[in-house]
């Protein structure tokens, strides 16, 4: 039972490490666009977050940014047709379904 909780445990803060990367960015952009230092600078200290959350898990590194990147695509693509409101056309969706089924592969595969 802990054994399988652990294995758990990273897909959680790829979650995470996803959402502090896009929200960051997201804080960034906002920043921008309103002339706010304040915000660039809380989207920063949000990205420098992602890098900790995503670096705390024990895996090879290529395998943690194999896997990762599909993470950071699906919440990328639901932070623009959520939080920006962008209509997410049919190709990005198949794309996004593919970037996930690579970084599978690059978890499961031997």
């Amino acid at each position: 039972m802990v054994a399988n909780h652990m294995q758990f445990l990273p897909w959680i803060a790829f979650a995470l490490a996803a959402i502090f990367e896009v929200g960051g960015d997201a804080v960034v952009r906002m920043g921008i666009k309103t002339n706010s230092i304040i915000l660039m600078l809380l989207g920063a200290a949000t990205l420098g977050g992602y890098g900790l959350i995503v670096n705390s898990v024990d895996w090879n590194f290529s395998k943690i940014f194999g896997v990762y990147v599909g993470a950071f695509a699906l919440v990328a693509i639901l932070f623009g047709k959520f939080v920006f409101r962008e209509q997410i056309p049919i190709s990005t969706w198949v794309g996004l379904l593919i970037i996930v089924g690579g970084g599978l592969v690059i978890q499961f595969g031997k």
